[in-house]
């Protein structure tokens, strides 16, 4: 999966919050030499050309005040294309390129870390009419792997992934919405994700937050239910610095418990979340900006920005995005 989230506001200071994300599933695993670099999907055993080995889907999200706009595609696609053949969705490694249809994610950058500069454009249709977004992303700092030297473990078991992140995008561009074009800027977060492996069977869903703080810092915090050791909760998390230091996060120096629930689209889902770092000395409320971020595609769960204040005082702390599956 590559995942990218976004804070963003317009030129008078209104918040929006935008999502692009872009599944791939193999039908059979990867050939045992096939490589897990960045963007490399690999070679199939017994892959034939034009056979269709990848399913693709692509989510896009685009949140204004009450409007949550919501679009999903799908897409076929083969491992050993022919040279030249177009396909409807895939990534590339040089240059980066992630698509499916005219959903797009690219490096801006010709040397170098081909994620430093990227531009996102994504456009679709509702009842509503017309919506999308054309965004350049420009890091300021680096990739962050979590984890142990990248793997992300996810229960008790031992599941896990490999995933790292830029957590550091400074993002500008425009959005579509309601018949305007407005100027937007903010903070996004880009995360890669992958996994031969399922989680386990004990666990019911998961809550994912993605924080850009005041400090410079950024957090990375999940938790998954049933995946402990006596099927109770798994967390795990990363605390980043500025400069791109990371401490990985356990139970022992990690909880987030919720506060609050609300409805969104019928189901009951924590709206607000008491997160603790005793060793960061750090004690955050994060509170969904609006409960209504159901996201009503084939796969369903809740994603949407949130603010981080001081639970003490109730002072800013910064932003961020939050996703819940599972409810």
């Amino acid at each position: 999966v590559w995942y990218l989230t976004a804070n963003l506001e317009d030129e008078n200071g209104e918040p929006l919050g935008m999502q692009w994300t872009l599944f791939r599933q193999a039908q059979q695993p990867m050939a045992p030499a096939a490589s897990t670099a960045v963007a490399d999907l690999g070679a199939r055993p017994n892959a034939e050309p034009w056979a269709p080995d990848q399913l693709w889907m692509a989510h896009m999200a685009l949140s204004r005040g009450e409007s949550h706009r919501v679009a999903e595609r799908f897409a076929r696609g083969t491992s050993m294309p022919l040279p030249g053949a177009a396909q409807q969705a895939g990534v590339t490694a040089q240059p980066f390129r992630a698509w499916l249809d005219d959903w797009r994610l690219e490096s801006l950058t010709s040397q170098g870390d081909e994620l430093n500069r990227l531009r996102l454009t994504a456009r679709a249709e509702d009842e509503n009419g017309p919506f999308g977004y054309q965004l350049e992303l420009e890091a300021e700092g680096p990739l962050v792997r979590h984890g142990i030297r990248g793997f992300s473990q996810k229960s008790a078991d031992g599941q896990g992934s490999m995933y790292y992140s830029q957590p550091f995008y400074r993002v500008s561009g425009e959005v579509w919405l309601n018949g305007e074009r407005v100027a937007v800027s903010g903070r996004a977060w880009l995360d890669r994700e992958w996994s031969s492996q399922l989680l386990s069977g004990n666990q019911t869903g998961w809550d994912w937050f993605s924080l850009h703080l005041d400090s410079g810092s950024r957090l990375m915090a999940f938790r998954l239910r049933g995946g402990g050791a006596n099927h109770d909760d798994y967390l795990s998390g990363s605390w980043i610095t500025p400069d791109g230091e990371v401490t990985p996060l356990t139970a022992a120096t990690l909880t987030l418990m919720p506060q609050a629930f609300a409805r969104a689209d019928g189901h009951r889902v924590p709206v607000r979340w008491r997160l603790t770092l005793p060793e960061q000395n750090l004690e955050l409320e994060i509170a969904a900006r609006h409960a209504n971020r159901w996201m009503n595609t084939s796969v369903r769960y809740w994603e949407g920005a949130v603010s981080v204040t001081d639970a003490a005082s109730g002072a800013p702390r910064g932003q961020g995005y939050l996703e819940m599956t599972g409810y």
